[in-house]
């Protein structure tokens, strides 16, 4: 379990090496969904700003995943 776990750090440290702006494009385009969902939709997703969580957490950990490799 823990030679598992060991071999998918470094596989996802390896992956994100070479993309290090792949989690916070990924992070704004979540923002830009929950744009579009807030100004033409009312549901679950925009009444709660879902994907503008998502968006922002997920930014902020690719940030700080980037600074550290």
């Amino acid at each position: 379990m823990i030679d598992q776990f060991n071999r998918f750090l470094d596989w996802f440290s390896n992956f994100f090496a070479h993309r290090k702006g792949l989690l916070p494009l990924l992070g704004i385009v979540f923002v830009v969904i929950n744009l579009f969902l807030k100004i033409f939709s009312v549901g679950w997703f925009a009444a709660t700003d879902f994907f503008l969580h998502l968006g922002v957490i997920l930014a902020i950990l690719g940030f700080m995943i980037a600074w550290a490799l």
